[in-house]
């Protein structure tokens, strides 16, 4: 059980230009004492508090916790993770001790690395925090390993909690300690290469013996840690029965952990937002974050700072190795000055052009592949060199999808004049820069114009200041970080209560895949409710995502605020949430109830998880009724039938109606629709016609899709499967065609008849490009695993790691159908007629 508390975002930085830069930030660090927060359900320095769903003691199941046995079985999962990360913790601080008794032993000789004042700032109170952690892990491990519901350890997190006093003088020494560790790395050669390197043991049960870790990274851990304990305690008291003994104890560590919190937040803040102006004015910074802005007419990385009175855009000037790094404003707009344009008045604001869906595409898969060679040079043990370009290859592709995906444009105006457009992926991002501003602009602000010399002070602050540190790619990520979920989220959006009018309303949910967040799902618009019931399931694909986020919108039909730009969101943000995917609760079989609270309203929600590999089996169907699961040969010979009926029907009605709908097969149908089509074609229901035509097309679209993905083989074949890829792969141009159209030839009648079928109707829905947004690329990404995926037989030889096959499979099924789709049209007859030519051996 892994949650993953010892997990934090500690590492490189990057810049506009795609390259990775040394880390260093003397920073004073802020640590989150939030007390409704729960490690799943929060989202680190939030302020406004809406994006925090508080800790969902009452509305579901029956009594507090819905049993007793389920709640102590949490306790165990919760606790087996901590102790997980508590290893890490132990190992991060042995790494950081190790070169201090050398370093001591040098320091009475003659040629000395450190002085021993030195040592003694650099390393004040590892050792006394290291022999804390040491004695709480070997008194809690058994307690652990040997569980049983009645046993207690209350009292070891109440005498952690009672000796935070050593972390109090650890953060009070903390800046001194990381500016002596500089100042020593640049006037000493040795002592850099000494910091420049730690040795982390990894876990007991991690293939990986060591990984490296910078001094600077393993000196803020510490302070981490305190904030990821308290977290602990909340979740051990969410899963402590109030009768249990240890309840009152963990109350006692939980009061003295916050306490301790929030006397020591009160001593950082100052120093660690605020920047004086000459004039003697105190400027704290609010938040900070990388955006994209479009800047004469191309995309730049930037990095936004939003202090008490103004906005400022910079990006990271490039600096020689070893000298201190710097940000170069771009613009800045005194927060008096700036207004957000409506959509009326944005018309005459550049047009954001959108990059097309299949390169974004194309990109994460490479970026998949790059994955799984890292994985793989990992696994056998492999150079380090040849990790690191890969690693370098992954960085700049990762970023260049960092650059180009976001299309939500975020628009910020001077009332003297100039505008600026930004573009986000996120809608919750972009509510949350916006909502930010406004509170700041409630406060009585004054015009102003900075001199040079007052923007170069503000500039130069923003380095020490600023609290994000990494542009947010999973290369960036610590090897001790979680590398998310991969796989398929369900998710059933239930409900919501707490509007205080009547209004049409909706809701969207967003997940982080590839680093930021994206919106992956919407509900239909509930009308004129105040408590809308929605009771939609929706897929959702995961891409090492971390965290879900529903936002609940109000609809506008007002047609005068329709702008004429497609991504623009007029409609207003009711209430935003997001909470952690926590692996251990989603991945069970049965669906997980949750509840977000944001701005007064509560949303409920179901989920479960299936992980990629799961997804990727086919089942074989034991009955031989029906027609989905059941072999496609069986069932056109039932029917008599050359084309299976489900198909030509779903086809027919895609044409009839959907044929120019935007992302048709590419946007999920609501799932309980698709499952009502399913059963209505499986009990063969006189009622089909009706229920088509009254359904929403995209659960059309959605059981067609299901029906190829449940049949027992693919309908190309398993036994064709391994010369499709080889046939794909084959570099001759006629050589390719042979194999390509020979292999059509091999398969059985009723699997290429139904092929060729659907291939013609793709082609069909692809000439709507313009309308429907679907090329013949996104068609061919969303069909061609489901027609080419081998069944669980075939595939168990190789499957090694999830992503692993997703990436490089993957990307030859879309290839494969890709191919027969750019095709010219490939008749039944004409390639039958060939077949004389050729052997009949593949």
């Amino acid at each position: 059980a892994d949650f993953n508390y010892g997990a934090d975002e500690y590492d490189a930085e990057g810049n506009e230009e795609p390259k990775a830069l040394p880390e260093g930030s003397e920073t004073m660090p802020y640590i989150d004492e939030s007390p409704t927060m729960s490690p799943q359900l929060s989202a680190r320095g939030q302020e406004s508090g809406d994006g925090v769903s508080p800790t969902p003691t009452d509305g579901l199941g029956t009594g507090g916790e819905r049993d007793a046995g389920k709640g102590l079985e949490m306790r165990k999962l919760v606790l087996s993770g901590f102790l997980a990360s508590e290893e890490i913790y132990i190992n991060q601080l042995e790494a950081l001790l190790l070169p201090m008794k050398p370093l001591k032993a040098t320091a009475t000789t003659s040629q000395p690395v450190l002085t021993l004042q030195q040592i003694e700032t650099i390393f004040y109170k590892i050792q006394d925090i290291y022999e804390i952690h040491k004695e709480f892990y070997d008194s809690l491990c058994p307690k652990v390993q040997q569980w049983d519901s009645n046993i207690t350890m209350g009292h070891l997190f109440q005498k952690l909690a009672s000796q935070l006093g050593v972390y109090k003088a650890f953060v009070d020494n903390y800046k001194i300690a990381l500016e002596t560790a500089e100042k020593c790395s640049q006037s000493n050669y040795q002592f850099q290469k000494i910091s420049e390197e730690l040795k982390v043991k990894g876990p007991k049960d991690s293939k990986e013996s060591h990984t490296s870790v910078t001094m600077e990274a393993l000196l803020y851990k510490p302070i981490d840690r305190v904030t990821r304990s308290t977290l602990v305690l909340h979740d051990l008291l969410k899963h402590t029965p109030s009768d249990h003994p240890d309840y009152p104890l963990l109350q006692d560590a939980l009061r003295i952990s916050q306490n301790f919190l929030s006397s020591i937040n009160e001593d950082i803040d100052p120093r660690r937002t605020a920047v004086t102006t000459p004039k003697g004015e105190t400027r704290q910074l609010v938040k900070d974050g990388f955006l994209v802005e479009l800047s004469e007419g191309s995309r730049k990385l930037r990095h936004v700072f939003l202090f008490t009175d103004v906005l400022l855009c910079a990006k990271l000037k490039k600096t020689a190795v070893g000298k201190h790094q710097q940000y170069d404003c771009k613009w800045y707009v005194p927060l008096a000055d700036l207004v957000f344009p409506s959509p009326e008045e944005s018309e005459h604001c550049p047009q954001v052009h959108v990059i097309p869906d299949h390169e974004l595409e194309d990109m994460k898969m490479k970026i998949s592949a790059i994955k799984s060679e890292v994985q793989k040079e990992k696994a056998n043990k492999g150079q380090s060199r040849a990790i690191e370009r890969l690693k370098k290859k992954m960085f700049e592709n990762e970023f260049w999808l960092l650059l180009n995906s976001p299309a939500i444009p975020f628009r910020i105006h001077n009332r003297n004049g100039k505008s600026y457009l930004f573009l986000l992926s996120s809608d919750y991002e972009r509510s949350e820069w916006r909502e930010a501003i406004q509170k700041l602009q409630k406060k009585d602000l004054q015009a102003f114009v900075l001199s040079s010399v007052e923007l170069q002070v503000l500039t130069g602050s923003c380095f020490k200041l600023r609290t994000v540190h990494n542009i947010p790619v999973t290369s960036n990520k610590d090897d001790d970080e979680s590398p998310g979920l991969y796989g398929f989220l369900h998710v059933i959006v239930h409900s919501a209560k707490g509007f205080k009018q009547s209004a049409n309303l909706y809701c969207t949910l967003e997940v982080d895949s590839f680093g930021y967040f994206v919106s992956k799902a919407k509900t239909r618009v509930f009308r004129d409710t105040t408590e809308p019931q929605w009771n939609e399931e929706f897929e959702i694909e995961l891409e090492g995502s971390q965290s879900l986020r529903i936002l609940c919108y109000e609809k506008c039909y007002d047609k005068t605020k329709l702008n004429k730009d497609n991504n623009e969101i007029v409609d207003k943000i009711m209430g935003k949430g997001q909470i952690q995917l926590d692996p251990q609760a989603v991945q069970t079989k049965n669906w997980h109830m949750d509840v977000i609270e944001m701005n007064g309203i509560k949303v409920e929600f179901s989920m479960k998880f299936t992980s990629r590999d799961m997804s990727l089996k086919r089942t074989p169907s034991k009955k031989q009724t029906g027609v989905f699961g059941v072999k496609i040969s069986v069932v056109t010979k039932r029917e008599r039938s050359k084309v299976p009926y489900i198909v030509r029907q779903c086809i027919e009605e895609v044409e009839k109606r959907g044929i120019e709908e935007v992302g048709i097969y590419r946007i999920s149908g609501v799932a309980t629709d698709i499952q009502a089509l399913k059963a209505v074609f499986d009990a063969n229901n006189k009622d089909i016609l009706v229920m088509l035509s009254d359904m929403d097309i995209n659960a059309i679209a959605g059981t067609l899709k299901l029906y190829f993905r449940e049949l027992p083989e693919p309908l190309l074949t398993d036994r064709l499967y391994p010369a499709f890829m080889e046939g794909i792969a084959l570099s001759d141009p006629a050589a390719k065609e042979n194999c390509m159209m020979h292999l059509l030839r091999s398969l059985p009648d009723p699997n290429l008849i139904t092929f060729l079928f659907l291939l013609e109707h793709l082609k069909r829905v692809a000439e709507k490009e313009p309308i429907n947004k679907m090329s013949l690329h996104n068609l061919a990404t969303v069909f061609g695993p489901t027609l080419l995926r081998p069944s669980e037989g075939e595939s168990k030889g190789h499957l090694t790691l999830a992503s692993d096959i997703w990436s490089h499979d993957v990307m030859a099924q879309v290839q494969v159908l890709l191919y027969y789709l750019q095709h010219p049209p490939i008749s039944f007859t004409e390639l039958k007629r060939n077949t004389l030519y050729f052997s009949t051996d593949v």
